[in-house]
């Protein structure tokens, strides 16, 4: 059983190790980083503005990696951040942020959707449903260390 279990996990991180590595690839061929690249992502999936609290949640990345990219991001006129109450922030796209938000994260996004759109939807309701139970069940897992 360890043995069917080992494979499985070194498949398991394969996959997800060549997934990172693809989003790096697609990062540096549109000339951005990474973290900008996320966080261009995670405001394109919102819309033209996101608070900042989702965008690191939905990054993964830490505060600090989030905060520095903003500040690169607001001096190149790409973003602006915008006060919604005394402690919140949401992240905006100015025209040219937009722009570059189109030119990159948003061609990300559009690949992806052609790639779902080919599956079938057994397929994807599939792909989904083992996704969400081996996150739930790694959450769990991770809770009780």
């Amino acid at each position: 059983m360890s043995d069917v279990v080992s494979k499985s996990l070194k498949r398991l991180n394969h996959i997800i190790s060549e997934t990172d590595a693809l989003y790096h690839e697609a990062s540096f061929r549109l000339g951005i980083s990474d973290s900008v690249c996320m966080i261009l992502y995670s405001i394109c999936t919102i819309g033209k503005s996101c608070p900042l609290n989702q965008i690191v949640k939905s990054t993964g990345l830490s505060k600090q990696t989030v905060n520095s990219a903003l500040r690169r991001l607001e001096r190149e006129g790409i973003v602006y951040l915008e006060a919604v109450d005394g402690r919140s922030k949401n992240v905006c796209l100015t025209e040219k942020g937009m722009h570059l938000a189109s030119e990159t994260a948003g061609k990300i996004i559009e690949i992806e959707n052609e790639i779902l759109d080919s599956w079938s939807q057994k397929d994807m309701v599939r792909y989904f449903e083992l996704s969400e139970k081996f996150l739930e069940c790694l959450k769990k897992k991770v809770r009780t260390l």
